[in-house]
C-alpha cells in the first residue's frame, strides 16, 4: 500500500481571499502546512496543488513540487483527485491518497499517521478523516468549524457547521468533535467521489464530506487527543495560530 499526499490551496477562498500566502509568524500559511506535512516519513510522494499562478510561482521559487489543476474546483477533494490523476505516479486502486488541507498550520505528522493507520488494520475502510475533540465553547459555536456526528464504531454520520451534538450548555462531556482538515481515501473511493454530483447536505453545509454520507457511505474517524489546534478560516484566526505556535514543539524545526 503506497501513500500519496496532496496539499490543496486556492487564493480565492471565500472567507479569506489570498490566505495561502498570508504571513503567519513570518511565513506564508501554505508553507507552514506543506513543510509540517512533509515531516511525515511514509510518503511515497507529496505535492502542493493549486489553480493559481501566484502559488505556482511561490512553490517553484522554493523548489516545492506542485501540480496545477482546473479553476473550476471549489471543493478541496475534487482538486486533490485531479492532482492525483495527473501527478505522474502509478497509483493503484488500493493505495492511499491523503488530502492535507492548506489552512491547517498546526497539524503534525502524528495526525497524518492517525488518518493512515485505519486503512492498514481494516481493509474494508474506504475513507478516513482527522477528528479533534472540542474543548472550547467558542469553537463549538463557530460556524467556520465543521463539527462531527458519528456512530459507536467511529464512522461519520454527518458533518455540520452548527454546534452538534446539541447541548443547552457546552461541556467537554458532550463529546463534540471537529473535522481536522486531513482526509484519507483509497484511490478507488476518491475517484468514485469525484464522479458524484454535489449532494444536498454538501451544498447546505458547504462541506464535501457530506457527499459521502448522502450516498450511503461512511468515513472512519481518526480521533486524536485534545490539543491546541486552530484552522485559518478568517483573518481573526491568525492571532490564535501565532499564539499557539509559541508553544508548538515543531515550530523552529522547519
Amino acid at each position: 500500500m503506497k501513500i500519496f499526499g496532496f496539499v490543496p490551496a486556492r487564493m480565492a477562498a471565500s472567507r479569506f481571499p489570498g490566505k495561502p500566502l498570508f504571513p503567519i509568524a513570518g511565513r506564508p500559511l501554505i508553507e507552514h502546512c506543506f513543510l509540517r506535512g512533509r515531516m511525515f516519513n511514509r510518503w511515497d510522494n507529496y505535492f502542493l496543488t493549486t489553480c493559481d499562478e501566484e502559488l505556482q510561482a511561490f512553490a517553484l521559487q522554493h523548489n516545492y513540487p506542485i501540480i496545477m489543476t482546473s479553476h473550476r474546483h471549489t471543493r478541496a477533494l475534487d482538486r486533490v483527485a485531479e492532482a492525483a490523476e495527473n501527478c505522474g505516479e502509478d497509483i493503484s486502486d488500493s493505495d492511499i491518497v491523503v488530502c492535507v488541507q492548506g489552512d491547517e498550520p498546526l497539524m503534525t505528522p502524528a495526525m497524518i499517521e492517525a488518518v493512515v493507520t485505519p486503512f492498514e488494520s481494516d481493509k474494508s475502510i474506504r475513507g478516513t478523516l482527522l477528528a479533534v475533540p472540542i474543548v472550547e465553547e467558542s469553537l463549538y459555536q463557530n460556524p467556520d468549524i465543521v463539527k462531527i456526528a458519528h456512530d459507536r464504531n467511529g464512522d461519520i454520520l454527518y458533518t455540520s457547521r452548527s454546534p452538534i451534538p446539541y447541548s443547552k450548555t457546552f461541556s467537554v462531556t458532550i463529546g463534540a468533535k471537529r473535522v481536522g482538515g486531513i482526509f484519507g481515501f483509497r484511490w478507488e473511493f476518491l475517484k468514485w467521489f469525484t464522479q458524484q454530483p454535489e449532494s444536498p447536505l454538501e451544498l447546505s453545509e458547504a462541506c464535501d464530506s457530506n457527499r459521502i454520507c448522502d450516498n450511503g457511505f461512511r468515513q472512519r474517524m481518526a480521533l486524536i487527543e485534545p490539543q491546541p489546534y486552530y484552522s485559518v478560516d478568517s483573518p481573526k484566526d491568525v492571532e490564535l495560530v501565532e499564539n499557539a505556535l509559541k508553544h508548538d514543539p515543531l515550530w523552529g524545526t522547519y
